[in-house]
């Protein structure tokens, strides 16, 4: 089902919310490594936003997942009196590991393969 146009807005809103919070926390580079935020897509009645996390040179994504999850509460918390004004409850937030910088190099990877192993014509 395709998001309407409000969980659109409120989900640009989270992002770049979360984005500043991310920076803040220092979770946006830690490790030698960088975390973005992909996406965040919003259900329809607004009350959960599922952030989709892009983690670049991160030895182990889970475990950092599962630091993120620790300090939940205080994400929220943060977020809650970033977007008081504009939202009347603040969304329930679910982290997902978002693959497709991985599947992205893997094609690179793939493809400089297959021209490295095609014959060179004169």
């Amino acid at each position: 089902m395709q998001e309407t146009k409000r969980q659109k807005q409120v989900g640009q809103l989270v992002q770049q919310e979360l984005s500043d919070i991310f920076t803040r926390m220092g979770f946006n580079v830690t490790e030698g490594g960088m975390i973005s935020i992909s996406s965040v897509k919003m259900t329809p009645d607004l009350l959960e936003a599922r952030v989709y996390l892009s983690m670049f040179q991160i030895k182990n994504p889970v475990e950092m997942l599962g630091r993120m999850n620790e300090r939940m509460s205080e994400i929220r918390r943060d977020l809650g009196n970033r977007v008081g004004k504009q939202l009347r409850r603040v969304p329930e937030l679910t982290f997902f590991l978002d693959d497709t910088l991985d599947h992205v190099f893997k094609m690179e990877e793939l493809f400089k393969k297959i021209n490295d192993d095609k014959p060179q014509q004169p």
